[in-house]
């Protein structure tokens, strides 16, 4: 369960932080004529990757929470990853929602500034569930 979820938290950990510097920032980029094609490549090939390790993820957070002797460390885990979860669907849907029909620099934009929260929340489960790997 603690393998699973290292590789899960820290695989999520590396998408996002290139999702966030590098993928997002990159959206202003594709002109008019393509963008409509684009995003929705985009959120079809993602969801392939992410979809897998966003619920291997959630399920070996809770996992090591209900077999216990993990401690507060992997209660805190399952927070982040539900955090994530909730940013996920709550914020970050609706906004690709609304690029699948426009193309708003604004939304964009807005995309890139609440992705932080994402970026963030990854990020502290990633190095807790390392943690709880090496404990």
């Amino acid at each position: 369960m603690r393998v699973l979820g290292a590789f899960s938290a820290s695989a999520m950990a590396g998408i996002i932080w290139y999702v966030q510097l590098v993928h997002y920032p990159l959206f202003a980029e594709v002109g008019e004529e393509t963008w409509f094609r684009y995003h929705a490549d985009h959120e079809r090939r993602t969801g392939w990757v992410v979809a897998p390790l966003m619920i291997v993820e959630l399920g070996s957070a809770a996992g090591l929470v209900v077999i216990g002797g993990h401690g507060a460390l992997a209660v805190v885990g399952l927070g982040l990853a539900a955090a994530t979860w909730v940013l996920t669907f709550t914020l970050a849907v609706p906004l690709h929602r609304r690029l699948n029909a426009t193309r708003e620099t604004a939304t964009m934009t807005r995309l890139v500034d609440i992705n932080w929260l994402r970026t963030a929340a990854w990020t502290a489960h990633g190095l807790i569930a390392v943690a709880l790997l090496a404990s």
